[in-house]
């Protein structure tokens, strides 16, 4: 078992690159099962991950949603408007940037980042089979963004922060990228601050999005840490007996960065 406290972050993310790139290959035969965010030896609630969450909220993207494997919905708290440009953090199969697309045209666009292949493909192609056409699926890893400061208006995310070993990066880069008082709007996993230490070193539990979160505390500390502002973070349901799901919401800052 690796250990998330001496592996180096390449190895931690090399683990997670590998279990989702087993998610998107076993998309069309329905790959969440038990354990909806990334194939784990952690079994999951299905009613806390994935397709189950959106409801109404697909509008046209229920192909996208079947690979989904977030814990929330991000769309649903994010406002987005006519004409904005949206990034997701960790896109995974485009379910989320496909609702976004539709709800930021003609004008606005959605962008897709994700460090895996074989999602950004499995996105390329649900796009193609929504027709939707404003989106960009780009290869990258979420702690360096390969977009231009101040590029974006909103930020969202689905479950994927929790995965990676710099998450204070993370935070930067989306503050970087977005425009002054630009949105960031995710849902992520949120660990009670009791959470057991055999869970913490746990790297199933960290591909499985568990091991790897952040507690509420450390998460608005870390995001005030890199400039944002009016930072919101409410649980809205337990994913795990040592962790919740929340939506998390900030401002980038006005003024000098």
């Amino acid at each position: 078992m690796l250990d998330p406290r001496t592996t180096s972050q390449e190895e931690i993310r090399e683990a997670v690159r590998t279990q989702y790139a087993k998610a998107a290959t076993s998309a069309d035969s329905s790959c969440c099962g038990s354990s909806c965010c990334g194939p784990s030896d952690l079994v999951l609630d299905a009613e806390a991950f994935g397709r189950a969450l959106y409801g109404e909220e697909a509008n046209g993207a229920e192909g996208a949603i079947e690979a989904s494997l977030g814990c929330g919905v991000p769309t649903a708290i994010a406002d987005l408007s006519e004409g904005e440009t949206v990034l997701d953090l960790g896109s995974g199969g485009g379910a989320d940037v496909l609702i976004s697309a539709r709800r930021v045209a003609p004008s606005g666009r959605a962008i897709g980042l994700d460090m895996t292949d074989e999602m950004l493909d499995l996105a390329r192609r649900n796009a193609e089979a929504a027709g939707v056409a404003n989106v960009d699926f780009v290869k990258g890893q979420i702690e360096s963004v390969p977009l231009p400061d101040d590029s974006v208006d909103v930020v969202i995310s689905n479950c994927v922060i929790n995965l990676s070993a710099d998450k204070r990066q993370v935070l930067a880069e989306a503050a970087r990228v977005l425009r002054p008082g630009g949105r960031f709007a995710v849902s992520d996993v949120i660990a009670d601050p009791e959470m057991d230490e055999a869970t913490r070193a746990d790297i199933a539990g960290w591909t499985g999005c568990i091991a790897g979160a952040l507690t509420e505390d450390e998460f608005r500390e870390t995001l005030e840490s890199v400039g944002f502002t009016d930072v919101e973070i409410v649980e809205t349901h337990r994913v795990h007996e040592q962790a919740a799901s929340a939506i998390v919401r900030a401002r980038a800052p006005v003024g000098d960065r």
